[in-house]
């Protein structure tokens, strides 16, 4: 399939067609935000479903039942992908996701400033004017380790249609290890990698340091 098959170009990105199909983001541009919903901003691969089920456990007062229930996309869902949910029917505060950046956020965004959130548990709830006694932040914090998000199928993606989520291919949650990629990458393939990445970024202007004894100027 040709690129152009494949992507779109939305506010300078390229964003996949059978993710963000243009009904998809018509209704992103439609939404009207409320002040009290909690948006969580993230880049892809960076803690994105943790955050999920922490925010989640948070709002239900720690309660397992709520995130073992449904799966994420259902309790948190994506702004910018066509989930055929009703969002404008959901009571107060919503629970909402995104990998869009601010500059992409729709006009109703910015008149009302919902909530993104960063850090951890302690922090969050405060954040979400949810204060939490010391032993219900322990068990959130218990139930959002990776191993045991891992475990719960309504978090891990294993429900996702293998048209968005081969499972076959590897799953989605991989516990980020610095160097890690040594052990499925051969030399070749890393050596391909980084002459790409190289000639891509070439003329971006910034100094990337990917660990203490290489950095590189694109």
């Amino acid at each position: 399939m040709t690129e152009a098959e494949l992507y779109s170009l939305y506010k300078g990105v390229y964003v996949p067609h059978k993710v963000s199909p243009a009904e998809a983001l018509q209704q992103y541009e439609d939404l009207s935000f409320r002040p009290d919903d909690v948006l969580i901003a993230t880049y892809p691969k960076s803690g994105t479903t943790w955050m999920q089920e922490l925010v989640c456990l948070i709002m239900s007062g720690g309660d397992p039942e709520h995130v073992e229930a449904s799966p994420n996309w259902e309790r948190v869902p994506w702004l910018e992908t066509n989930h055929r949910i009703r969002l404008e029917l959901r009571p107060s505060p919503r629970l909402l996701t995104t990998h869009f950046s601010h500059r992409m956020m729709p006009q109703s965004f910015n008149q009302v400033k919902p909530k993104d959130l960063r850090g951890a548990v302690g922090r969050i709830s405060k954040f979400l004017d949810k204060p939490l006694e010391q032993e219900l932040i322990e068990q959130i914090a218990d139930r959002c380790v990776f191993d045991n998000m891992k475990k719960n199928n309504m978090s891990n993606s294993t429900t996702a249609p293998p048209e968005i989520l081969d499972q076959s291919k590897g799953t989605f949650m991989r516990k980020g290890v610095v160097g890690d990629w040594k052990n499925f990458l051969t030399v070749a393939e890393a050596e391909h990698f980084d002459a790409v990445y190289e000639e891509e970024m070439k003329g971006v202007g910034h100094e990337l340091y990917f660990h203490k004894s290489t950095q590189r100027k694109c």
